[in-house]
């Protein structure tokens, strides 16, 4: 894969790259894929060869990537948080000939480690690449199968070169705090592969708390944070935060920010978030970094075309992203609806409204969850809302008030919504559950067990 060679040879043998306890040079970096390549090959991988990696965020996690691709592998992305059961039902999609997993032993969900032991399977069912892509995805689909998306070579080098054209990206010398997943498109993308293109240190958090989080944004003189809602909200509650001094700009991706945690942010870091807003499918779609188009995300970034049909966002793509049956009737003629409901405004920018799925018909009128959703946000004491639609609307929150009562939102929302809108049943949580990426999960069956545990 020519973008590994071609990543590599940019920036000089001592600048840094990857920063946690130790730090990694492009020149050590270089070094490290040379070696793990050596590895892979002598296991039997070479070009067209399917590898499924599981290892968590870390040094080796982006060292092995690379080696692999370096030998033209096909490689399949699984989030080190997904349970065996969950693996093997993407194993069982997809096929990887060899399955790459960090070692059980030494290391912790929780906390962050640079370096990882690695267990590689080779299964007797895999099966080669059909195709040329280079990366294969799972779309966070709330329901069903997981689609299997692909990203071929041209399709990765076009994204990390819109990320490079976006005003105000962090650029060569200066750092990003990643607390993004990098086993998803953003953190990957955005905050792994266009750093190593433009020369910027990523820096990880030992652990995913606010005061270690703001000690490793102190000590590295950090630029630039990307996140999802959730940090920002963890960051913006934090007690005693030290003065940021590097910080320019944070970036929010994954799902949208809540307008409460990006003001909260702003008040006590003087940096406004940014919204960055795409798909596994398609990759960055429209993104703002400096946070002054909200309510938008942003114009759509550079080379992405874009329409909005039947009041839902549709991106070109030259070919179906999908690799399995599952998710190919959203690829139409050249088009992927992304089933995100969005308006273009009057300067060209995209204000998102929420997903396609959102409407519910409640005797007859429509109503929008995430209208409800941010009725309820809008409450000083509910930090976080998700509403799903049964027999009747139910509403799920997290509170930042423990005297909270399900009560208070009832009389909170007749005083908000029409009555056909108003949520049938409330349930109060310390913390609503999300998915292993970090998103708020919106299944009623996991919400009703959620609260049942609470």
């Amino acid at each position: 894969m020519q973008l590994v060679s071609d990543l590599m040879a940019l920036h000089p043998d001592d600048l840094p790259y990857l920063i946690a306890d130790h730090v990694v040079t492009h020149g050590e970096l270089r070094e490290a894929v040379e070696q793990e390549a050596a590895l892979f090959a002598s296991a039997g991988v070479r070009e067209g060869s399917t590898v499924a990696l599981q290892v968590p965020p870390s040094f080796t996690q982006i060292e092995v990537l690379l080696a692999l691709w370096r030998l033209g592998a096909q490689v399949m992305l699984v989030d080190h948080r997904l349970k065996p059961a969950e693996v093997e039902q993407l194993r069982a999609l997809c096929r990887p000939q060899l399955v790459v997993r960090a070692g059980a032993a030494g290391w912790s969900r929780l906390n962050f480690r640079s370096r990882h032991e690695l267990v590689t399977e080779k299964r007797a069912d895999g099966l080669p690449a059909a195709t040329a892509h280079r990366l294969v995805q799972f779309s966070s689909g709330s329901t069903g199968r997981p689609k299997v998306v692909g990203r071929t070579e041209e399709s990765i080098v076009a994204e990390i070169r819109r990320f490079n054209q976006l005003a105000g990206m962090p650029a060569l010398g200066e750092r990003v705090l990643l607390l993004s997943s990098t086993a998803h498109s953003f953190g990957l993308v955005a905050g792994l592969l266009h750093s190593l293109y433009a020369g910027v240190g990523v820096v990880f958090s030992p652990k995913v708390a606010a005061g270690e989080i703001l000690r490793a944004a102190a000590e590295h003189d950090v630029s630039a944070v990307f996140g999802v809602p959730f940090h920002y909200e963890l960051l913006a509650t934090a007690e005693n935060p030290p003065l940021l001094a590097s910080l320019r700009c944070a970036v929010s991706g994954g799902e949208l920010m809540p307008p409460a945690v990006a003001d909260r942010f702003h008040e006590v870091y003087g940096v406004r978030v940014g919204e960055s807003y795409g798909t596994t499918e398609t990759g960055v779609i429209a993104m703002d970094v400096s946070g002054r188009l909200r309510p938008t995300v942003g114009p759509a970034t550079p080379g992405v075309l874009l329409r909005i049909r039947d009041g839902e966002v549709e991106v070109r793509l030259p070919t179906t992203p999908y690799l399995t049956e599952d998710g190919q009737d959203r690829y139409v003629d050249g088009w992927l609806r992304t089933r995100d409901r969005a308006e273009l405004t009057v300067d060209g920018t995209v204000r998102l409204l929420g997903r396609g799925d959102s409407l519910v018909v409640i005797g007859g009128l429509k109503v929008d969850l995430t209208e409800v959703e941010d009725v309820l946000t809008r409450h000083g004491s509910v930090a976080e809302a998700v509403l799903v639609h049964g027999d009747v609307i139910e509403a799920y929150v997290s509170t930042v008030d423990e005297k909270l009562v399900a009560e208070d939102l009832v009389r909170w929302c007749a005083e908000h919504l029409a009555d056909y809108k108003l949520p049938k049943l409330v349930r109060v949580l310390p913390q609503l559950p999300r998915t292993p990426n970090g998103k708020l999960i919106r299944d009623r069956g996991a919400l009703r067990a959620a609260a049942l545990v609470a």
